[in-house]
């Protein structure tokens, strides 16, 4: 339970690193963000996977629960990008239909 509970909080907090960009921001819903909620997504974006180490380090211990920390941050890092690239991708082919 301890590594879906950090890998949630890496997704997230990727995800809210990747939302806080103006360029996401401008892809996905077109405009850009107020200031305060950029800065509050960046905030986010820090301490979630903070969190999800400290939940890890408590758990296995400072040796293993890094690597197991580095592995959930790949994957997280590797699902968030994929899927960017994917409404990417489908977004301008329903834009190049019109």
């Amino acid at each position: 339970m301890n590594h879906f509970r950090a890998f949630v909080l890496c997704l997230a907090g990727f995800a809210a690193l990747a939302f806080a960009m103006h360029r996401h921001q401008r892809e996905i819903i077109g405009g850009s963000l107020p200031l305060t909620l950029t800065r509050a997504l960046r905030i986010v974006g820090t301490c979630a996977p903070l969190f999800a180490l400290g939940v890890l380090v408590t758990a296995c211990g400072w040796g293993l629960g890094l690597v197991i920390f580095s592995g959930h941050t790949s994957i997280a890092a590797d699902t968030v990008c994929s899927v960017l690239i994917v409404y990417t991708a489908i977004h301008t082919r329903r834009l190049q239909r019109r």
